[in-house]
Formats: C-alpha cells, structure tokens, sequence
C-alpha cells in the first residue's frame, strides 16, 4: 500500500529496506543488492591495505600515509585505550572490522546505491556475536573458567545478600545484552538515517512539482545535503563505536577489575 504526500506515492517503509533477490533465487546462497555491497565492503577493505602496502616507503604518501594514519588511530585510539599493550594481538580484528563497517555503512550516500548494508539485521548481529564468541574465548583463556565466570557475574564490594539479585542482572547484562544491544546500536543508526534521508529526497521531489511550494525548495534541498554530510559522520561514527566496543569487551575479558 502506497501513501501519498504531496502528489507523490511514497512506498512503505518494507519496500526501502526490503531487496529481492536477482541471482540464485530461493536458495541459501541468493544474492541481492545487500550481498552486493557487503562484497564491495569486503574487497575494498582488502584493496586498500593490499594498495597501501604494494610499494611502502620510508616516507608514506597517498594511500599509504592513509592507512598508516589509520593504523595509529586504532592502535593509539582503541586498543591501547581499552585493552592495553597485550591488546595489539587484536589489531588486524578490529582494523579490518572497523573499516568492513566503514564501508557497509557508506554505500548510503553513494550515488545509485543509495542504502547502508547495516541498516539489515544479519551482519550487524553477525559481528556481534563474533566479538561475543572472542571475548568470551579470550576471557576463559586468560582467567580460567571459573574465575572468568565468577569475575562476570560478581563485581567487587558487592555484599553477598545481594548476590541473588546482582548474579543474574550481569548474567543476562554480560552474556545476554551485550552481542544484542551492540548490534542492534548499529543496525537501527544506519536504519534511521537511511530513513530520514529517503523522507527529505521525496519531499525534495515533492516540492519541485509543486509550483506554489517550490519557493521552499531550497531550504528542503540545503537540509537533505546537509543530513547527508551528518550521515557520513554516522558511518564513521557507527564503526568507530562498533569498534571501541569490541575492544571495550575484550578488554575487560583481559583484564578483569578483580
């Protein structure tokens, strides 16, 4: 069911996030223009360092510098931050996770393409449940089993008669929430934005048939270039949350505060 604004037939909000499938239809392996842009994700994060790396030099320049710059930043501005020293085993992880992010998120402002893959749910709890799987694995290796379970669900200074209600709040906090919430942080970002910037497109189109509207065009017009601009923001923003997260929970695996 379409609904009319202004003249125009907006389709439902399923129609927007909602790709049929073009290639291998009806089966596990069907593609559609969200596989299309997590291949594009992928291949571009590889072609970028496999770029930067081809020819290095003593003095980096180009996509070299670029990518040195943003080796320091996850390094200076995540791990060391977060986990510590004994965190840069996971540089390559979060690098790759970061800029596989990066590039899923900013296909939204691209011409022609026009969507952000994250804005469905698959990868982005994907992703999730991978750092879940590692930090957990990290945390069983470092501490033990059952120290990695009882340093979990017990903070420190807590008194004991509150351990019936604290035990199962950091139960469901830490083993429940934690994959849910950061993925759906990511997947509902993308999705609003996504939806926002659809909405100022239609009515943009909207007006611009309008002859008695289209004196407000341009203010219409100057707010959509402006929440695309805030959008690029967003995807940077997203993957560098999604990124300091995983780091945060690595971290705390590694190292617990008692």
């Amino acid at each position: 069911m379409t609904i009319p604004v202004l003249g125009l037939e907006v389709p439902p909000i399923d129609h927007l996030i909602n790709w049929p499938s073009f290639l291998f239809d009806d089966t596990p392996f069907a593609i559609n223009k969200v596989v299309l842009i997590y291949f594009f994700a992928t291949i571009v994060t590889i072609l970028f360092f496999f770029m930067a790396s081809r020819r290095a030099a003593r003095v980096p320049r180009g996509m070299q510098n670029l990518a040195e710059a943003s080796i320091d930043f996850i390094r200076e501005g995540v791990i060391l931050q977060t986990i510590g020293p004994d965190g840069m085993r996971f540089l390559p992880f979060l690098l790759a996770m970061f800029f596989f992010i990066f590039f899923s998120n900013i296909t939204e402002v691209i011409p022609f393409i026009q969507f952000p893959a994250n804005a469905r749910m698959a990868v982005p709890m994907f992703l999730a449940l991978l750092v879940w799987f590692i930090y957990n694995i990290v945390g069983i290796a470092k501490q033990g089993p059952l120290h990695y379970l009882k340093n979990s669900l017990i903070p420190p200074g807590v008194p004991w008669p509150l351990l019936f209600l604290v035990v199962p709040i950091e139960f469901v906090s830490t083993f429940l929430v934690r994959p849910f919430s950061l993925a759906v942080r990511l997947f509902a970002n993308m999705l609003a934005g996504h939806l926002i910037l659809v909405t100022f497109a239609v009515i943009c189109a909207a007006l611009f048939s309008k002859t008695l509207l289209v004196v407000i065009l341009p203010f219409s017009f100057g707010l959509l270039v402006g929440l695309t601009g805030f959008e690029v923001l967003v995807a940077v923003l997203q993957a560098f949350i999604f990124t300091i997260l995983a780091a945060v929970y690595i971290g705390g695996s590694m190292h617990p505060e008692h």
